[in-house]
């Protein structure tokens, strides 16, 4: 509130302690700012009489913490806290209200105020108030920070994955050329093993595929892009794609779809990453001679979509875990499963994105069976 006392234009230079976090005091009543001060001990001040020599300040200063008035001369604390939102959206800023002010904190709210402290001020309210805005932007900065360091992973695993691909793709051509340069040269021993070495090679191509989906930044999940999407229509262009991996192992692969009216609502290239690594799933776990079943039907205004196979199955202390990243059920405890156990993990971030219930139906040794249940376009409104 304004006073009738004569105003000292302030210098910003602390006045207090030069340690500690800093504490911008921002309000005309130079009382009241020399109270919060000394209720702030151990606090780097600094103090400015209104909100244009607060941005001043902050022009020039690192400052953890802006307590403002609302009400001043020249530039009330709503024009400083929207001025300090354009040029910094982190800062942490708690506005001091007088009783009954509703409409100025419905506003202060609009414009992302930390905290509020209510006028006259508490001065152990004060202190509660300001530790909690620092540990407020201590936990903003660690997650900047984790931030930044999930970009720097995702663009490692970008560049490695290109850069191996190169190389991968020279070696798989000269393999193809030696197969048939070996034909009728009496070197057929040879020429048996390159099958071998041709699918260790498919296994390197597709962990290098991986790593370029994992580090797709299409695939974040603020960029969602929901359609209606036919299934039936997916699931038989996937299940045509891994059929031949599915017959390398003399597996049974059965298709029992009924067609989805309306169809259903996802993203559809979320969805198919989430059918493809289900499909392969099965396919990897289930022991040659096996059978994989891919079903899909209109249940209760939903459409279930479910693979089944009759593999090692999991084990019931481990369903909370598989769908958990890096994580890899291996039933033969070799220690080798392939693959980086991040597809059911992605199946399960993926659906909780498209509002696509997952239920896992598995037991030792009773094969699993895993089923998507997709809502229909037509309930999208």
């Amino acid at each position: 509130m304004a006073s009738d006392a004569p105003r000292q234009r302030l210098d910003p230079t602390p006045r207090l302690r030069q340690e500690g976090p800093t504490i911008l005091i921002v309000d005309d009543e130079p009382v009241l700012r020399q109270l919060c001060a000394r209720a702030l001990e151990g606090f780097r001040i600094l103090e400015a009489e209104n909100g244009r020599m607060a941005l001043d300040i902050l022009a020039g200063e690192t400052v953890d913490v802006v307590l403002s008035d609302i009400m001043m001369p020249e530039m009330t604390g709503l024009e400083l806290l929207a001025h300090i939102r354009q040029s910094d959206p982190d800062q942490v800023v708690v506005m001091m209200t007088g009783y009954g002010e509703r409409d100025v904190i419905i506003e202060a709210l609009k414009l992302d105020a930390d905290d509020f402290l209510t006028k006259p001020v508490n001065l152990l309210q004060l202190t509660t108030i300001v530790r909690r805005a620092l540990e407020k932007k201590a936990l903003r900065e660690q997650l900047l920070q984790l931030k930044k360091l999930d970009r720097l992973k995702t663009e490692f695993l970008e560049l490695v994955s290109h850069k191996l691909k190169t190389p991968v793709t020279v070696v798989s051509l000269f393999l193809q050329n030696l197969e048939r340069d070996l034909e009728g040269t009496g070197l057929e021993v040879y020429r048996d093993s390159l099958p071998r070495v041709q699918g260790q090679l498919d296994y390197l191509t597709g962990l290098i595929e991986d790593l370029l989906f994992y580090s797709d930044r299409g695939l974040d999940p603020g960029a969602l892009k929901t359609e209606a999407v036919d299934p039936v229509g997916l699931i038989r262009k996937i299940s045509t794609e891994l059929a031949p991996k599915a017959e390398a192992k003399g597996l049974a692969f059965a298709l029992e779809l009924q067609p989805a009216d309306p169809p259903v609502l996802a993203d559809r290239k979320r969805l198919r990453y989430c059918v493809s690594a289900l499909i392969d799933n099965a396919v990897k776990f289930t022991p040659e001679g096996g059978r994989v079943e891919i079903t899909g039907k209109t249940v209760q205004g939903r459409y279930a979509l479910a693979v089944r196979d009759n593999g090692p199955g999991i084990p019931l202390d481990l369903h909370k875990k598989v769908f958990d990243k890096f994580f890899q059920v291996d039933p033969m405890r070799t220690g080798q499963v392939p693959g980086f156990g991040l597809g059911l993990f992605y199946v399960r971030e993926f659906c909780r994105s498209m509002h696509v219930e997952v239920l896992l139906d598995s037991a030792e040794g009773m094969g699993t069976t895993i089923t998507l249940l997709l809502p229909l376009a037509e309930q999208s409104g």
